[in-house]
């Protein structure tokens, strides 16, 4: 088994001074851990079926695409605005570094569509909390808010009361 903490690299002072932010890419360079993460996101869901699997723009996009292909579901990408080319749900959200917002195409989930949602890293909720609004505007059923890295002690979860949340790694 590999410990997938070994390809988390700490960058201290990004992307502003006092956060240290947590990076993956060492891991996306790393085949063998990379189907470990994808193994283990995907225990994480169990069962349940998944219609969608929603990922967050753009660290998400990683692991959400493979895990829609695995899970035999769609993939939808939630993006910055201005980036999806059809209709689209706007939803803004604050960040432990300011504001931001997340657009959905409306067309994307059904309503009654068993959705997963991924994001790389769970920090102080804000962009899981929008996510979590644009799907459930289009009618969607949350079954997992799925995160690769829970960042604990910025009390994100908080964020996502009512929502069944897990992570693979929690600092």
């Amino acid at each position: 088994m590999i410990d997938l903490q070994k390809f988390i690299r700490d960058v201290p002072d990004f992307p502003k001074p006092g956060v240290v932010f947590k990076d993956i890419t060492p891991l996306l360079n790393h085949p063998e851990a990379m189907e470990t993460c994808l193994n283990e996101l995907i225990s994480l869901v169990g069962d349940q079926p998944i219609d969608k699997v929603v990922g967050i723009e753009s660290r998400g996009f990683f692991f959400a695409t493979a895990m829609a292909l695995r899970l035999d579901a769609g993939f939808v990408p939630l993006r910055k605005p201005g980036k999806l080319p059809f209709d689209t749900l706007k939803q803004p959200y604050s960040l432990e570094y300011g504001m931001d917002s997340l657009e959905i195409h409306e067309d994307a989930i059904n309503p009654g569509d068993q959705v997963l949602l991924h994001d790389d890293v769970l920090a102080t909720g804000g962009t899981a909390q929008a996510a979590c609004k644009l799907i459930e505007k289009l009618g969607g059923e949350i079954v997992q808010c799925n995160f690769f890295i829970e960042l604990s002690f910025l009390q994100g979860i908080h964020k996502l009361k009512g929502q069944e949340v897990r992570s693979l790694i929690t600092y």
